[in-house]
């Protein structure tokens, strides 16, 4: 029976789980004002002694890949690509907006994050597999004037967001208004640790070493930075 641990530090709120091919053992939300660097660690082994584990039991790792925090996403990943090393096991890296839609039943579905700045973090994908809109940052409003209506008056349609009180002042009045919210929760290593399984049964986990973080956005450094 396979041990999995997630890391999902990509937010204010993280989380870490702890899980087989039977389920979820047990998911722990993280909350880490200075930091996660300081905290994941240590929740790391007191789950797994909670569970009567030790590090060299888990078989595969997984790492939520952003969008999100840039410091929060290389955080969780660099844990866990660095267990990985240790113990010589494979990562599946998971984006966070697979993740949200992870948690919807509609044939169509719309993860969104909160980006900042007044944009969010958006995608429509098709249940099952298969990108209708691509990751984008973007402000909301904009996003919405992407969306294909053919395949929306065809198809079952939902929002997933753990943000939607972000989101919902645009899209009161709207057509938008009338399709179905999930509101997913904050700690979200749980969903991560299954889709993870799910992509390692189809032989897509990979070493640690050439896992990479999928920001969608660039960073500060990258907009401003000019040539001399």
């Amino acid at each position: 029976m396979p041990l999995i641990l997630a890391v999902d530090t990509a937010a204010a709120d993280g989380s870490i789980a702890l899980a087989d091919d039977s389920g979820l053992r047990e998911e722990v939300a993280l909350h880490a004002p200075r930091g996660f660097s300081h905290v994941i660690f240590g929740a790391v082994e007191s789950l797994l002694a909670r569970h009567g584990c030790k590090l060299a039991d888990v078989e595969l790792f997984a790492g939520a890949s952003g969008p999100g925090s840039f410091t929060g996403v290389r955080v969780g990943l660099a844990a866990v690509k660095g267990l990985a090393e240790v113990t010589g096991r494979p990562v599946v890296a998971v984006s966070n907006l697979d993740a949200l839609a992870e948690l919807g039943s509609a044939s169509l579905r719309c993860p969104v994050l909160d980006a900042q700045r007044g944009e969010v973090y958006a995608a429509l994908v098709r249940a099952g597999g298969g990108t209708v809109i691509e990751a984008t940052v973007i402000p909301f409003e904009r996003f919405l004037s992407l969306l294909p209506q053919s395949l929306m008056s065809d198809e079952a349609f939902e929002w997933i967001s753990p943000d939607f009180e972000l989101i919902a002042p645009a899209l009161a009045g709207t057509r938008f208004a009338e399709y179905p919210v999930v509101r997913a929760p904050r700690a979200m290593a749980g969903t991560i640790a299954r889709i993870a399984l799910r992509r390692a049964d189809a032989g897509l986990a990979l070493d640690p070493a050439v896992i990479e973080a999928n920001y969608v956005r660039r960073s500060d450094a990258e907009i401003f930075w000019k040539h001399d």
